[in-house]
């Protein structure tokens, strides 16, 4: 049967493409809120890191009611790094709203979503966004819309969607590009018409598959999925089944049910197949699991999710200021942290080394990382990671490394400087458009993009955008230098003092500021040369008995001090450095901190 009151729709796009923003009025405009009520911007943007960073970084579920029809809705992640929370939560769609910007158009990341909504063979509704801009290339974007399409496969039913063409910022939607339209209602009637209705068995035993965990103090662990046949009710009895793997588990109760609302989740004594629900009382649900009515224990196949193309170290910390911080110091609350993380992120991949004290972490990027890491701090986490690098595979018989497609718009006085960065990484350009501003097409490898991001602004003076995501697998394409500059360290153990930082700013960029902590081995600058300084920083100026009018009175100027951000450290370390995380500094560091036995370690290397 179909549920004709149902429809489930992902909304899916690259990052700052307006999802988050659409959502917001959708919402609003389907009476969710009171006329007087107080709403932040980008209501779904919960999480803190997500207000901070202004992007999404979690999949989140709501709904709203339009014309007696329940509209559940997915709002995803941008972000090429968050690719696997999109991944899954398509299993939950029976369509998808692929929001583009009406200046930059198709960029990777779409490609990458697309594909991915198309291998589901769910329908495809465009949303042609912002063409509000002043300068919005709307027939442009439509054209090369159509093309991207095509290059990925889409069949006639597909290719025959109507194109909406909207200003989630005003909270106007319309069916033609020379016309703004008043509100949503276009839009939402669109979802209505275009986004089949589930079509359900409504009578057989009880299915859910999860696609989704979050948790509660109070209740525990959350399933979020789809029913996909029969009827769930609070209460009954369930078993917890996982594709390709042999066993049920034994009957467990369901202690809660519940729908979705706008922003709440309602509790609810039965919920219909087609719908998505919410579910408490199994313990150990993980995603991809499926629970299943006792009598038929049948598991459903969940989507296959790309697998992790960066690895970072994460280790106890064991340096001189280890514990002063954190809350969570040990090796034992480190792994326990990191195996909890991975109920919730299916592209997350934790391994156990030849260290009791040293984790291999991998995930689809630095920022996937990065964001882990600044949550983990957050939490009172203490710890260290090292640099970042890539995995490789061997596909026949030959070793080959990630490539990522990277779209790059720049000013036209900055393109060759982004074209000669980019070669030496060992970047091929595939295309180059524009008059006023160029885009940039290339094919990079994925090392070739570690600490590149903040000389691309430099380069670009603030002014480019670069996005990137991954491509395919190629073979090795050859050495790719990391980093040009040498790093300063501190000489001895103390805090450092403004005579000690006048002397050392000489020899390049400092990091840190006067009444630092410091240890030795630790970076406290940036050389303006290749290889490595020792600088002492805690030098205090002696005190005499004569007056020296021309010195005592001389103020000891600093040039401004920038700390750099978490992935700054990130970008920055080398193989031989390590990046120290407590919940309030960021330090990077040597590996070994005495300089003496860096000296003897370099020496027999070159020997």
């Amino acid at each position: 049967m179909r549920r004709d009151d149902i429809r489930n729709v992902a909304i899916i796009a690259h990052v700052d493409h307006g999802k988050t923003t659409l959502v917001d009025e959708m919402l609003k405009q389907s009476g969710t809120f009171r006329e007087n009520q107080q709403v932040a911007e980008r209501v779904m943007d919960s999480n803190d890191l997500e207000r901070e960073r202004g992007i999404t970084i979690l999949a989140k579920n709501t709904a709203i009611m339009y014309h007696g029809t329940k509209i559940n809705i997915i709002d995803t992640p941008g972000h090429a790094d968050f690719s696997g929370e999109v991944e899954r939560v398509l299993k939950m769609a029976d369509g998808v709203l692929l929001l583009i910007d009406a200046f930059e158009g198709p960029m990777p990341q779409t490609r990458f979503v697309l594909i991915k909504a198309l291998d589901l063979n769910l329908p495809v509704q465009v949303v042609i966004n912002k063409v509000d801009r002043s300068d919005a290339r709307v027939d442009e974007v439509v054209n090369e819309t159509l093309e991207l399409l095509i290059d990925c496969g889409a069949d006639a039913g597909q290719l025959d969607t109507p194109f909406l063409y909207a200003s989630a910022r005003r909270g106007t939607a319309s069916d033609q590009p020379d016309e703004q339209g008043a509100d949503m209602r276009p839009l939402l009637d669109a979802i209505v018409k275009y986004v089949p209705a589930p079509e359900v068995d409504a009578d057989g035993p009880a299915q859910a598959l999860i696609s989704t965990i979050d948790y509660s103090d109070y209740v525990g662990r959350i399933g979020i999925g789809k029913i996909e046949r029969g009827t769930l009710c609070a209460g009954m009895s369930v078993v917890r089944t996982t594709y390709g793997k042999d066993g049920v588990s034994q009957p467990i109760r369901l202690t809660g049910l519940f729908t979705f609302d706008g922003l709440k989740r309602v509790p609810a004594q039965t919920v219909s197949a087609g719908d998505i629900c919410a579910l408490c009382g199994i313990e150990d649900l993980s995603i991809g699991d499926t629970v299943n009515d006792p009598v038929a224990p049948e598991p459903l196949h969940f989507v296959t999710i790309g697998e992790p193309t960066v690895q970072m170290s994460f280790s106890v910390n064991d340096g001189p200021y280890a514990g002063r911080e954190g809350q969570y110091v040990t090796s034992r609350h480190l792994r326990a942290r990191l195996m909890r993380e991975l109920n919730t992120d299916v592209s997350l991949r934790v391994m156990d080394t030849d260290s009791p004290d040293t984790f291999q972490v991998s995930g689809r990027g630095e920022l996937h990382l990065s964001i882990l890491i600044e949550t983990m701090r957050r939490q009172g986490y203490e710890f260290q990671v090292g640099k970042p690098e890539i995995l490789t595979r061997e596909i026949d018989g030959r070793m080959c490394e990630p490539m990522e497609r990277v779209v790059a718009d720049v000013p036209a006085a900055h393109v060759g400087a982004v074209i000669e960065k980019l070669g030496r990484r060992r970047g091929l350009l595939e295309s180059m458009t524009g008059a006023d501003r160029v885009r940039l097409r290339f094919l990079v490898p994925s090392r070739g993009l570690f600490g590149y991001r903040n000389e691309f602004l430099t380069d670009t003076h603030g002014e480019g955008i670069m996005s990137a995501v991954f491509e395919r697998y190629e073979p090795m394409k050859g050495d790719i230098p990391h980093r040009q500059v040498g790093a300063l360290t501190a000489f001895e153990d103390g805090e450092a003092t403004s005579y000690g930082l006048f002397g050392a700013q000489e020899r390049g960029t400092l990091l840190i500021t006067p009444g630092s902590a410091v240890y030795a081995g630790m970076i406290v600058g940036v050389n303006a040369r290749p290889g490595d300084i020792s600088v002492n920083v805690c030098k205090k100026k002696h005190v005499t008995n004569t007056r020296n009018s021309s010195a005592a009175e001389e103020s000891l100027r600093l040039v401004s001090v920038k700390p750099l951000t978490l992935e700054e450290c990130l970008e920055f370390v080398d193989d031989d450095e390590l990046v120290e995380v407590t919940p309030k500094n960021l330090r990077m560091r040597k590996r070994v901190l005495s300089q003496e036995q860096r000296l003897k370690l370099s020496a027999r290397k070159k020997a």
